[in-house]
């Protein structure tokens, strides 16, 4: 299997997966969407009752409501991107703390708010490590009105999609064959109806002939095949090559997705390859 990267920012990737099967390239989606593990938040611990105002409200008291339940805050909050490390971070259940909560296991927040004011995702406070603030700020957690507040502490741990969808990297993760568009020159009047006809604009005329430029782009609609009246235009999926595009929610880069995703196909791989070798040794 070879790769061969078309895009790749922090939030989004596209690439190309070529000498695989549709099995290969499926078990790749799959690993994307629901294998690679990240941090969010799985715990909230709110106060409860009076809270005192600091110096500059003049000690006015508020009261621990607001508009929402614990319960639909602490929901939005599990669904808020955090910043994780995989070279740091690792599950609970492997942690040399027992699963106790330490900096390698466990991140922790503090979400101090007096209203009225809204709450966003950029109000939570990382207790310790300031790098690992919340990148995305701009989330709306719950909207505070005169003499409410809130105060809550929020501990993330790491998992992954197979648990729950708030562990889920990534989004709209999908493949398709990659196109192979042909055009047959002793077929082609130059007519150039195919590149007014094609929305992606893979053809383009060139002097006095219509030419492949942007084949890549294909998504194999056939509005060409359609429009060409001479039938000089073929244009068909590789079995054996596929194009992926993909995006994050921020927790991770979507280079650092794309990598943990093969590691783990890679992992699988080996692991089936000697459960095979030993049924044939036995």
């Amino acid at each position: 299997m070879d790769i061969k990267i078309l895009e790749m920012t922090d939030t989004k990737g596209r690439f190309v997966v070529s000498n695989a099967t549709p099995e290969i390239a499926n078990s790749l989606r799959r690993a994307l969407i629901a294998e690679v593990p990240k941090m969010a938040i799985e715990t909230v611990e709110f106060h409860l009752g009076q809270i005192q105002g600091g110096a500059d409200d003049d000690n006015e008291e508020y009261e621990s409501v607001s508009s929402l339940f614990d319960e639909i805050i602490a929901h939005r909050l599990g669904l808020v991107p955090i910043p994780t490390d995989p070279k740091l971070n690792v599950y609970k259940k492997d942690c040399s703390c027992g699963g106790e909560g330490c900096p390698q296991c466990t991140i922790m927040y503090k979400l101090d708010k007096k209203g009225p004011c809204d709450v966003y995702s950029g109000d939570l406070e990382p207790l310790g490590d300031p790098s690992l603030k919340v990148k995305d700020e701009l989330i709306p957690i719950v909207r505070l009105g005169p003499r409410q507040a809130i105060l809550a502490y929020a501990f993330a741990e790491l998992g992954s999609g197979q648990r729950h969808a708030k562990w889920q990297v990534t989004s709209g993760v999908g493949y398709k064959y990659a196109p192979k568009v042909k055009i047959d020159e002793k077929k082609c009047d130059q007519g150039a109806t195919c590149v007014s006809a094609c929305p992606r604009h893979v053809f383009s005329k060139e002097g006095n002939k219509v030419k492949v430029t942007n084949e890549d782009a294909c998504m194999l609609c056939y509005s060409c095949i359609k429009a060409c009246k001479s039938k000089a235009i073929t244009v068909e999926g590789d079995e054996n090559k596929f194009v992926f595009t993909f995006e994050t929610d921020g927790s991770l880069t979507a280079a650092q997705t794309l990598e943990i995703a093969l590691g783990i196909l890679e992992k699988k791989f080996d692991e089936f390859r000697e459960l095979v070798s030993a049924l044939e040794s036995a």
